[in-house]
């Protein structure tokens, strides 16, 4: 039984969107919350999105080193992206690993989802390991500006731990990526 199914939810009175954009949506919710009270909420909603491990066959991981204009630098992140109306999570997932890296995984292992801003967004991220690589040609999008960089995962760890990558979605891939493989090794 999901731990959630005897909670009560907030029950909605009113929605209002505020913006509709190609990829997301805001939205203004009028609120009766389970304590009671009534407030009005303002949401992100996300179309969901995946997040890809690329490990080679030498346990190197593909990392992509790319330019975020909202914060003003260039993040060290594992490749990802938002999924297109109707598009399952493992589909999207490929596409992203092909357009961000020019590479195709023969295999790919799901490991698990995560809400990354779940205090005012609905996104929910599909997180893939992606093995039995091969090349094939990369399909950047106009906006986006992407080098690739290869890692061990164990140096990537430390940069985790001492602050040189910093996006949360990265560091939650790599971390259950680990894990994944230390569960296969033991």
């Amino acid at each position: 039984m999901d731990e959630n199914s005897k909670r009560e939810l907030g029950q909605v009175n009113a929605v209002e969107t505020v913006y509709a954009g190609r990829l997301f949506s805001f939205t203004v919710e009028g609120v009766h919350l389970p304590n009671g009270v009534d407030t009005r909420m303002a949401f992100v909603r996300h179309p969901g999105s995946t997040a890809i491990v690329p490990l080679t066959g030498d346990r190197q991981v593909v990392m992509t080193r790319q330019y975020r204009h909202a914060v003003r630098e260039y993040l060290l992140e594992v490749p990802a992206g938002t999924m297109e109306p109707g598009e399952p999570p493992l589909d999207c997932a490929r596409r992203e690993l092909e357009e961000e890296t020019g590479m195709a995984a023969g295999r790919m292992h799901a490991l698990g989802r995560v809400h990354i801003l779940p205090s005012y967004s609905d996104e929910v991220i599909h997180l893939y390991l992606a093995q039995d690589l091969t090349p094939t040609a990369q399909h950047l999008d106009p906006d986006e500006i992407i080098e690739l960089e290869t890692h061990s995962l164990s140096r990537l760890m430390e940069m985790i731990a001492d602050g040189r990558i910093t996006d949360a979605l990265t560091i939650v891939c790599l971390q259950r990526t680990w894990f994944f493989l230390e569960r296969k090794s033991g």
